[in-house]
Formats: structure tokens, sequence, C-alpha cells
């Protein structure tokens, strides 16, 4: 058995941050029943363009893979009983809506406890379910501004920049999972369950680390600020540097490292000089350092320093493109690229969970269609019948719009 398969979710959730932690739920075994409104197409995420068709895209796919697709309108009485009968046979309810948003659609364990004593439920939400910006929409680009990030991002002459890729919400993502899987293992102890009140905006404060602790050890003397080719603030060499065709990463978060450097650079004449001797000497002469290195490496191409730093057991790596990241021989060592069948795209193909346990042979599922399991989860959890459903569907419960999904859950590994 995979080690999440005695885990049931019902996922309330959309678009990337909430998605990304639960997919990872999904690949270890979960039953994850994703929620989904008809009346607004569902997961906005099936809309996100340019590779999208019907209620598919290949964004929703990187999110939403291994799990399956409940169609239920929660604001319509016969969705609600529909899925608090849900509630009843499931381990946590998990949802990333914005912060106020969980009280009014009765998602709190207050109100659902009645239900189910040992439900977990879980809210990834911008800013929390509690203070003055508990209300207000957040998005990750938003985070990194506000937390501070953007700050620390970019060159120094340049202007506050993102990442490149949304950390904040995916961070968020599995610090709600996380935060789930803890409450769901106390539930199963104590026989009672709990809130799990998360926000992208505690996780994008707390990873900063030693920025904070330096910035609130000094009362202020300690300013944050952005370094050219994007250095550490406190380890020299620790940066990108520049080759005759490209750029290289060098860290020496040890000495020992620095003095390999030294040997492979052939810069001798470094070793005793005290401006190099140290981190605390190098930090002090960080232009000194920095342009010394930088002289030798701009000489020899990326490759060349890779193989000679590699082999002195020098930490660097090559500054990629995505498809080189993508072509990369690790890539393929640790099996990092699954791809299903898909009928929308022939194929889909995504980036494994890089959380593993144990031997995993289990042949992964395509993102569902929009409510494609609805009757199948119905039947298989509740043991409806064709007739009851068809009598909630008349009521409501599963969107005006809501018909039987015509795809299969059959999508097997290639």
């Amino acid at each position: 058995m995979r080690p999440l398969a005695d885990l049931r979710v019902i996922a309330v959730e959309q678009y990337g941050a909430g998605p990304f932690g639960t997919v990872h739920l999904a690949e270890l075994g979960a039953d994850v029943i994703k929620i989904e409104d008809v009346r607004t197409g569902g997961d906005v995420g099936r809309a996100v363009p340019p590779y999208q068709s019907g209620d598919h895209s290949l964004f929703f796919e990187a999110f939403n893979h291994d799990k399956r697709s409940v169609a239920l309108d929660l604001t319509n009485d016969a969705g609600r009983a529909v899925f608090e009968d849900l509630v009843r046979v499931c381990d946590a309810v998990y949802s990333n809506l914005r912060g106020d948003i969980p009280a009014k659609l009765r998602l709190r364990y207050a109100d659902l406890a009645h239900v189910n004593p040992r439900v977990v439920c879980v809210s990834l939400s911008g800013f929390g379910m509690t203070g003055p910006r508990s209300a207000e929409p957040a998005y990750d680009y938003i985070l990194q501004g506000l937390a501070g990030w953007q700050s620390l991002t970019g060159d120094p002459d340049g202007p506050p920049t993102k990442s490149g890729l949304s950390v904040v919400d995916y961070s968020g993502g599995l610090v709600a999972a996380l935060a789930l899987l803890a409450g769901v293992h106390a539930a199963r102890r104590d026989g009672v369950g709990c809130d799990c009140d998360t926000s992208l905006f505690d996780t994008a404060m707390n990873m900063l680390t030693y920025v904070a602790s330096w910035a609130l050890a000094t009362d202020g003397a300690y300013e944050p600020q952005r370094l050219a080719y994007s250095a550490h603030p406190s380890i020299v060499p620790f940066q990108n540097f520049r080759t005759a065709d490209g750029w290289i990463v060098i860290v020496c978060a040890k000495e020992k490292f620095w003095q390999r450097l030294v040997g492979v650079l052939g810069i001798e004449h470094v070793r005793d000089d005290p401006r190099f001797r140290g981190f605390a000497a190098r930090r002090e002469n960080r232009a000194l350092v920095t342009s010394t290195l930088q002289d030798v490496l701009v000489q020899r191409t990326t490759a060349d320093w890779i193989a000679a730093l590699t082999a002195a057991g020098v930490p660097c790596g090559p500054i990629n493109d995505v498809r080189s990241a993508l072509a990369d021989p690790q890539t393929a060592a640790r099996g990092l690229i699954t791809e299903v069948r898909h009928p929308a795209f022939g194929a889909a193909r995504w980036i494994a969970s890089p959380v593993r346990v144990g031997e995993d042979a289990t042949p992964h599922r395509r993102a569902p269609g929009l409510g494609e399991h609805t009757e199948t989860v119905l039947c298989e959890l509740l043991a409806y019948s064709p007739e009851s459903i068809a009598r909630r569907r008349a009521d409501g419960a599963f969107g005006p719009r809501e018909t039987s999904a015509a795809a299969t859950d059959e999508a097997s590994a290639i």
C-alpha cells in the first residue's frame, strides 16, 4: 500500500497554492476528492493558457493529477447535505480560500464537528482567519512584496524583483499539507479533530529565517540589501560568476572548499593574503575577492570549470535554462518526469513529487475532468443509488449545468 492510502481528503481548493499541497498527498496515495462548482467552471486553473482545451489545461494538470473531481454547489441545501455526507467518511476538509470564507461556507471545525468529531479542517488563506487583513485576497506576487522578499531579490541597482516561480504559493501548500498530516495524526490518537489555520503571509514571513533574526537582533542597525550576481549576504564566494560562454554558481560554504577553489583557479598567491583568509575577511573584502575570481573564471567555458571544480570537490553548478534542467541526466536518473495519456493533449507530463516514502511503482492518473468522478465517489463512498443521485441533481446539489462526465478514470502511466 502507498503510505497515505488510508487518508481521505475533501479539497475545496483552487488555482496553485492549495492544489500544490494536496497533489503531494495524492502522489503518496491519499484519496483527494476535489470539490468544484460547475457554475464558475470549476477550478480557475482549468482556464489558464496557453496550453488549454475545454476544461483541461496543462497548468491544471501540474497541480491536480491523481485526484478525483466531484461537482458540488456548497451554497445549495442539497449540495450542502451531500458535502456533509462526505465529511462523515473523510479525514480532513482542506481549503484555500480568502480568510473570511471558511466561516461563511461553514468549513471550520465548529461547523463540522457535529458531522464528524474527528475531522481536521485545514484553511490555507492569504492572511489567515484572524487579524486586520483576514478578509483580503492575496497572491504569491503580493506576498513576495509584502513580506520583504522582493527587497532582497534582484540586482542592487535594479527594481525590486520577485522569484521566477511562485515560491510562497508552493511553500504555503506544503505547510498546509504538513498541518493536515499533523492534525489527522492527533485526531486518530485523541479522537478529536481541529482547525489548522495556515496562511501564505505566515509562510512568507517564516521563510525570512536568519534575515529576520539579524534584523530583530540589531534593532534597526542591520539593513538587508540586494547583492550583485545573486551573492549570499554573509559567505564569500557564494554566488554566480561569468564564464567564457555563460554562468556558473560557486559555493564555498566551508573553508576547505575555498582552499580547493584557490588550487583549481591557480591563484595560490591569495592563500597568505589576510584579506582572503577566513569567512569574515572575505566578506569584508567582497569586491576584491569576487573580482579576483571573476578575472580567472571568464577565461574558460562553463563546462570546463564544472569538470575541474567537480573533480576537486568544490560545490558548483551551471545556470541552466528550464529545458537544460529537464534534460539533465540527474532528472532522468531520479525518474522525475511522469507521463500519462491525456484526452485533450495526447500526453501530459509533470515533475514527480520530491516526497518519497519507500518504493512506489503505482501508476499515476491524469488530472480529472470537471465533475468527472461525481457519481463514482457518491456511489462508492456513500452508497447513493442512481435514483438518489438523480433526485439530488434535480435539487441543484451539483449545480445547474452539471452533467455526467463523459471522460473516464482509466488514464494510466505510459
